[in-house]
């Protein structure tokens, strides 16, 4: 009888053995498994051009800018919103990151969103906020930089900064593209 269940064991730790060693020739880790449904943290229809470029700090992060039709940059005051479900962490202005008006958004499982330089911020600490809940509008606000308008967005998991995925789209470094958002489409 014990041979058995040594065998069985034997038989499940090999089975489990094979699954991480596929994930990880695969690049799948378990914690990607768990990440949120993120959506563009702006209003349904309206496209903004990310840019995730090299040497950004910290790594990984996009900054979004929105234009008019005629090309001008018209992103400052406009509305940003949570790209999930979750609780406000922190709602700050910081006088020595750089990053000014502040949101940090906890989704779960060690993800969280950070939304900074931030004209207004419409949410508190503790707050629930549902995906697509206006948690406040772009601005320039920085205790460091002078900046253009623009969302300094990034995508955290068990505190570090991630390769952002929004909307399914992977904004690996050095991207620069046009993306609409279907935030609550």
């Amino acid at each position: 009888m014990s041979m058995t269940f040594t065998a069985a064991r034997l038989r499940v730790s090999a089975v489990l053995t094979v699954a991480v060693v596929a994930g990880a020739l695969l690049g799948v880790q378990p914690a990607q498994a768990a990440r949120p449904g993120f959506r563009m943290p702006f209003l349904c229809g309206q496209t903004w051009q990310g840019n995730n470029w090299n040497g950004h700090s910290p790594a990984h992060a996009i900054d979004w800018n929105h234009y008019s039709a005629s090309g001008g940059a018209d992103d400052l005051g406009r509305r940003t919103v949570a790209s999930a479900a979750g609780t406000v962490l922190e709602s700050y202005y910081s006088t020595t990151s750089g990053y000014g008006n502040t949101i940090v958004i906890g989704h779960g499982d060690g993800w969280r969103t950070r939304y900074a330089h931030l004209k207004s911020r419409a949410v508190a600490k503790g707050a629930k906020v549902k995906r697509g809940t206006v948690i406040g509008r772009v601005g320039a606000t920085s205790a460091k930089y002078n900046l253009s308008p623009h969302l300094h967005y990034e995508q955290i998991h068990n505190g570090r900064v991630v390769v952002a995925v929004v909307q399914g789209v992977t904004w690996s470094d050095g991207r620069k593209a046009n993306q609409k958002s279907t935030n609550n489409c």
